[in-house]
This record gives C-alpha cells, sequence and structure tokens, in this order.
C-alpha cells in the first residue's frame, strides 16, 4: 500500500466534500423551483419554501449564473406572494364592508381606524395593532377570526370610555411623587414616560396583591390602553390641584429612544401617524 498516494487521494476528496454538497443541494433545490415554476397556476407559499432551499444553495456555491436565477425566482416569488396578499386583503376589505366599515392602505398593511392589520402572508399570519402596541398575537389568515379580534379590540380601544379628569389626576399623582423622590428635581420635572406608567400599574394594585404578590392577584393595566389613555386625555390635557393649573407635557424621544420599547412610547394621533414620546411633565400654567 502507498500510504503517500492514499493520503493524497483522501485529501483531494475531502477537499472535494463540501463543493459535492453544494451542488447536490443546488441540484436538489433546483429540482423544486423548476417543478412550481412549470405548474400552471402560480403557488405562493411552496414558491417561499423553495426559495429558501435555493438562497441556502446560492450562498453555498461561488456560482453567478446560479446566483442569478436565485435573485430570479425571489422576485418571481415575491410578487406571487404580493398577489396573495392583495387577494386575501380584498376579501378582508369586503368582509368589512359589507358590515358598513371601511378599509383602507394596501397589503401588508391595512386600517380599519383606529386599528392597524399587519400580514406577514408568508408566514399565513396578521396582527393588530394600536399604534405601535400590538393588541393581538399572530394569528392565523382566518377572516372569521380576524374579524372576531377586531371586534373585541375595536371594544377595548375605539370604544373606551375614561373620565380624563380623574386620569390626569392619577397620573399627575403619580408624577409628583417620583419628582418628590428624586434626591434632585430633574430638568424641567420631566420624567421618563416609561417609567412613570410603570409606577402608575403599581399604585392601581390593590391591597390583596401586596399582601399576596401573584399573577392572580395582579390588576393589569396594559400599555396599548395606556397610550389610548394618553390619546384621550390630550384633547383636554389642563388639571387644576389645589387651585393651580397645569398642562400635560409630553416630551419628543430622540432616535435612539425611539428604537427602544423601554425608552419611548408611540402616541398615536391617527392610525398610521404619530409620535414618540420620551419624557412628561406637568407644567404651571
Amino acid at each position: 500500500m502507498n500510504q503517500e498516494l492514499l493520503d493524497e487521494l483522501q485529501g483531494a476528496q475531502q477537499a472535494l466534500e463540501p463543493q459535492f454538497q453544494a451542488l447536490r443541494g443546488a441540484t436538489s433545490a433546483l429540482q423544486q423551483a423548476i417543478r412550481l415554476a412549470s405548474e400552471e397556476k402560480i403557488d405562493a407559499l411552496p414558491m417561499q419554501k423553495a426559495l429558501i432551499k435555493l438562497q441556502q444553495a446560492a450562498e453555498a456555491m461561488e456560482d453567478e449564473p446560479f446566483q442569478a436565477v436565485a435573485a430570479s425566482f425571489a422576485a418571481e416569488t415575491q410578487k406571487a406572494l404580493d398577489a396573495l396578499a392583495f387577494e386575501f386583503a380584498r376579501d378582508l376589505k369586503e368582509t368589512f364592508e359589507r358590515r358598513g366599515q371601511v378599509v383602507s392602505g394596501r397589503p401588508p398593511t391595512l386600517v380599519v381606524d383606529p386599528l392597524v392589520l399587519q400580514i406577514d402572508i408568508a408566514a399565513r399570519k396578521a396582527q393588530w395593532f394600536y399604534g405601535k402596541e400590538a393588541l393581538t398575537r399572530s394569528l392565523p389568515l382566518s377572516l372569521n377570526a380576524l374579524v372576531k379580534a377586531f371586534d373585541q379590540q375595536y371594544r377595548a380601544i375605539a370604544e373606551r370610555k375614561i373620565d380624563v379628569d380623574v386620569f390626569l389626576q392619577e397620573l399627575y399623582d403619580v408624577w409628583k411623587e417620583m419628582v418628590e423622590s428624586r434626591p434632585r428635581r430633574p430638568a424641567g420635572g420631566r420624567l421618563n414616560l416609561v417609567e412613570v406608567y410603570s409606577k402608575l400599574v403599581m399604585n392601581r394594585q390593590s391591597g390583596r396583591f401586596w399582601n399576596a404578590p401573584s399573577r392572580a392577584t395582579f390588576r393589569d393595566y396594559e400599555r396599548a390602553l395606556f397610550v389610548r389613555d394618553l390619546v384621550l386625555a390630550h384633547a383636554s390635557p389642563r388639571i387644576t390641584v389645589e387651585g393651580q393649573r397645569y398642562l400635560l407635557r409630553l416630551g419628543a424621544a430622540t432616535k435612539s429612544q425611539a428604537d427602544s420599547a423601554s425608552r419611548s412610547v408611540w402616541v398615536p394621533d391617527g392610525a398610521l401617524d404619530g409620535q414618540y414620546y420620551a419624557d412628561i411633565s406637568f407644567e404651571e400654567i
């Protein structure tokens, strides 16, 4: 036995193995893509799955023609997904219009004021939002399920009724308590809005919770509801405390603050419009 020759041959085989595996993966991905492309009716979801394998194969191979083919297949897949999204959006729009409700926007974003539906057609999921706050988990693309979820969240958000004066008083009390607890008064009395919200939630807990803290005794105040209450209060942001008038002020967030849900809150002034705010204060007027 010529060990030197054997080692050389085995080394060559090991060097070629990754190329062989990549070629085998590319061939399999191409066969699947060819089968889907040859069908009379384009089927977007199987194409989406095939595209993933095709792109993985393209990454493993340094072959420009193959990468170009993968890019072409990706473009056609996206067209098919867009068409599927528009078809679903059309059906959903018709469902709401039969109920006398107007749907605007275009996939993947639809608006049934004041709620927003974000569609992920590739995952066959959709999710309802109020501003930037998620109201539901990702739901299957079922017209009945999405309409039912909309009705629940519409009642909770759009039809929400609060006593604005009571809410502002509660918010002012929390703000004042936090300002006075600081060793030094914050500049302009500005406090982080998310911190104030967190303190507000804890102040709403009952003695039952503090006696036996648990999920069962916790009184939730969902962030989406807090955002809605801010929107409702913004229409009349003045409060009188012991004869002194105060104005609720929200400070706009910087870009870095807006990138963090723990440092800012998006307050909508329309279904898709609004602004990130980072701090809260009450100004004497």
